[in-house]
């Protein structure tokens, strides 16, 4: 079968489509014939070698989530799982593939209605956005400000906290056009990447959810209002700096906190509950996805271009 593995570390060229052989399940788990992929920052943090010292090597097969058509279960999974159509968590590789095993905990039936791109669109990014809005203690009429909030964790998050009553969505962003279509999906205030602009803009925030990390972090620390609550759910900008915490030392008086946010830590069945309500509500339209482009398996290398340019608006998704 064909899958995309990293043959070096680093820019999107280092990305190559392989055959190798068709997985087997083992047990506890089922095998998918992928009819959708999703390409997230997770996988382009790997590719770069960021995540090196975690294990990651040189032929690591990319992919953390797909939809399709179970093909065959393992010893010790039910039957009846064969046929059906689902999404599934494949972890932190083996997703980029033709075929892609799952453990049987971490899969997920479709809905009628909600096609393979939407449900990996949603999936992964969804669940974040709710458990990091749950972490960041948000409750009604409280302001929020979404940094990064272009790709999936982060319109799902102005979605959410949009609907469950926040006083105002202040959204980060690389442009006007991004911005009105931020402002479609719930958004109330549009600042630019730097946190400037929106001159009616909230001053302060209670919750901030960062996707983005990187060296400006520490400034958007000095944005939370007294008692207010930072959530960092990734690093796509790369590691803040080494001393950010002198910021809230520095804003000791103010109450502030920070804390790092990764659905790992959330229990497996929690997160499937809150994934099932999630994609009914989609097949329902009353929760949006964005998919940016869906492209053939083949043109990994040209989804993760996009994701480095900062071209993606939603989620890239990858078809066999």
């Amino acid at each position: 079968m064909k899958a995309v593995v990293i043959r070096t570390f680093g820019d999107p060229d280092g990305l190559e489509v392989v055959d190798v052989p068709a997985p087997v399940p083992a047990p506890g788990q089922v095998r998918i014939a992928t009819e959708a992929i999703g390409v997230g920052g997770v996988d382009a943090v790997i590719r770069r070698g960021t995540l090196a010292a975690h294990g990651f090597r040189k032929g690591h097969l990319l992919g953390s989530e797909v939809a399709g058509r179970v093909t065959a279960v393992g010893e010790g999974v039910d039957a009846s799982w064969t046929g059906r159509r689902v999404w599934a968590s494949t972890g932190l590789s083996g997703g980029y593939a033709e075929q892609a095993v799952a453990a049987v905990e971490d899969v997920l039936a479709l809905p009628d209605g909600l096609t393979g791109a939407d449900a990996v669109t949603l999936g992964g990014s969804g669940v974040v956005a709710h458990f990091a809005l749950d972490r960041a203690r948000f409750t009604p009429g409280e302001t929020v400000l979404v940094r990064g909030a272009a790709g999936g964790i982060g319109i799902m998050t102005v979605q959410l906290a949009a609907g469950d009553g926040a006083g105002a969505v202040a959204v980060t962003t690389s442009s006007a056009r991004r911005g009105a279509r931020l402002r479609d999906l719930g958004a109330t205030h549009v600042l630019d990447r730097s946190g400037g602009g929106g001159p009616d803009a909230p001053e302060g925030f209670d919750v901030v959810i960062d996707v983005v990390g990187g060296p400006r972090l520490p400034f958007f620390l000095d944005r939370l209002n007294a008692n207010g609550r930072f959530v960092a759910v990734g690093v796509v900008g790369g590691q803040p700096p080494a001393d950010f915490g002198m910021r809230l030392m520095d804003a000791f008086r103010r109450s502030l906190s920070f804390a790092t946010f990764s659905s790992d830590t959330v229990p497996g069945p929690d997160r499937q509950t809150v994934r099932s309500s999630q994609f009914a509500d989609a097949a329902r339209g009353e929760l949006r996805t964005v998919v940016h482009e869906v492209l053939p398996l083949d043109q990994a290398v040209r989804a993760h271009r996009k994701m480095d340019a900062g071209e993606v608006f939603g989620r890239v998704v990858l078809v066999p």
